[in-house]
């Protein structure tokens, strides 16, 4: 909170306004800040050692939003309390309310992109962490059998080992290395470090789904052993000590799990075959915790630590460096411990379990959280109005559905050829046959074209000659049959009318003209 309204906040407004001592901001110093809240400077450093700079949308933004808001709202609760030392703080609150339910919806929606983007990838991203491991122990033997001062050549790259009196009693120990020809300084063995704790770190999350820090906080005795009373079958189960819902639970050790859970036992237990003990920091409750043999510890500087979140985060890029996963526009993705969390849901209840499992498993006070975790795929719409079609054409003949032969596929482009008149178009459908023999005057099918209004007022002139001549003639059933058309005629030059008249016609609104709302006028002198 301190952070926000100091930093985010107030020392934003000093730096784009200098001498400012009021919080009484003026409209376009509210706005301002308000427009610099939606972006954040990202600082990426890339593995050359240089730094670039991008500038991309703030998530948080409603959220400081509010903090400032709740902050104005405080003093003049604070006011009404103490008014001889927060009344002359009070203010009014330059910043409109935000709505929740919207930022609820954005994060949601952002959570299920990011995790239909990534579980795709998840594989690979496997594969280049267990290679990346491979890479880094192999680099690791290399210098350990290089002589101080030499160079050595590894996967391509080219090493002079560094020489050091840190070692006295032995100068070849050291691990330093210098990659040629830049010179860039590596420790190899803090590297293959990295390697590992990364390749744990993407196990243990992605098979138990498990916070970032409940991981951290895995000890040699959260592996437990259950004997089945039944069979007596030995089942394996990690024990997730109390975390954010303050409640315990326990899950079931897969093969895959129990591979990676030995390797880190095996990589930290000390010489006498015994986990070493560490304190750890809970920065949640505030609380040094008494030495425990946590899981996720190494060794540095000469003693025990546990691993830190950022340490975690750190190896993890460098997997993900390594792996160069894009994403549909090229770009790369990036993966936070929490988003093995989102997948390992999504995953489950897409393989079939039960959504109150998940919620176990996952450990939420509300199935609706566990939902809120779950990204459903297009694929499942895709799948469900596929399953509609096929059901419907099951229904149907089954020759309905062959593939059309040459002469029917020419038969139904020429229809469409067709349909093309001197007075317009042929609205009639595939298939159906022309009901007035071509008298296209009198059928109701006929779309006019506006500009051949002149042709089809010569075809009534026309006919009305011709109904003067049989008249005259007395051919009676010609007159009958030159009236229907002689109507027909009328009738579409009708419709042309009233077509022309409803394009040409102002639709008056109701709403004021300039000179009804002008509250005053001024003559030109």
């Amino acid at each position: 909170m301190s952070r926000a309204l100091a930093s985010n906040f107030w020392a934003d407004l000093e730096r784009h306004h200098p001498g400012i001592d009021s919080l009484d901001l003026a409209p376009e110093a509210a706005e301002g800040w308000k427009t610099r809240l939606a972006t954040k400077t990202v600082r990426h450093r890339q593995s050359n050692g240089t730094v670039t700079e991008t500038s991309v949308p703030r998530k948080d933004a409603s959220t400081l939003m509010m903090s400032v808001r709740a902050f104005y709202l405080d003093l003049a609760q604070w006011a009404l309390e103490e008014p001889a030392r927060w009344g002359q703080h009070a203010v009014r609150c330059p910043f409109s309310p935000v709505s929740n339910k919207k930022r609820q919806k954005r994060q949601k929606s952002w959570s299920h992109q990011r995790t239909r983007e990534r579980l795709p990838h998840l594989p690979a991203l496997v594969r280049a962490a267990d290679q990346h491991l491979k890479d880094a122990r192999t680099r690791l033997g290399a210098i350990e059998a290089t002589p101080a001062g030499t160079e050595f050549t590894v996967l391509g790259e080219t090493y002079r080992k560094a020489r050091t009196s840190n070692w006295a009693a032995d100068p070849h120990r050291t691990t330093t290395a210098y990659l040629q020809p830049d010179g860039r300084r590596t420790d190899l063995k803090a590297a293959e470090n990295r390697a590992f704790w990364a390749w744990a770190t993407i196990e243990v999350l992605r098979y138990t789904g498990i916070r970032i820090e409940e991981m951290l906080e895995l000890s040699h005795h959260s592996i437990l052993q259950y004997r089945l009373p039944t069979t007596g079958e030995v089942v394996p189960l990690l024990q997730i000590a109390p975390s954010k819902t303050d409640e315990e639970r326990v899950l079931l050790v897969t093969p895959e799990l129990a591979d990676a859970l030995s390797a880190i036992v095996c990589r930290i237990r000390g010489a006498n075959g015994v986990v070493p003990l560490v304190v750890s920091y809970d920065a949640a409750e505030r609380v040094w915790n008494p030495p425990m043999p946590l899981l996720f510890q190494w060794w540095v500087n000469g003693e025990d630590h546990i691993l830190s979140v950022n340490t975690i985060r750190k190896a993890l890029n460098e997997v993900i460096e390594a792996a160069q996963l894009t994403d549909a526009v090229g770009e790369l993705l990036d993966y936070q411990p929490h988003d093995f969390r989102r997948m390992f849901i999504t995953d489950a209840i897409m393989n079939g379990l039960p959504p109150h499992i998940a919620q176990v498993i996952a450990g939420h006070d509300d199935i609706n959280t566990t939902m809120h975790y779950n990204a459903v795929y297009p694929s499942a719409a895709i799948a469900a109005h596929q399953a509609f079609i096929a059901r419907r054409r099951s229904l149907r003949p089954g020759e309905e559905y062959r593939v059309p032969t040459s002469e029917e596929w020419e038969a139904f482009l020429g229809h469409f050829e067709r349909r093309k008149l001197s007075l317009g178009t042929c609205g009639r459908s595939f298939g159906s046959e022309c009901v007035h023999e071509h008298a296209c005057v009198r059928c109701a099918m006929l779309r006019v074209d506006p500009h051949e209004r002149p042709r089809l007022e010569e075809i009534r002139v026309n006919l009305i000659a011709r109904i003067a001549e049989a008249e005259r003639e007395g051919w009676l059933g010609e007159v009958d049959g030159l009236s229907v058309s002689l109507a027909a005629a009328e009738d579409k030059l009708a419709q042309l009318d009233a077509e022309v008249a409803r394009r040409s016609t102002v639709v008056h609104l109701g709403l004021p003209t300039f000179s009804q709302i002008a509250t005053r006028s001024t003559e030109p002198s």
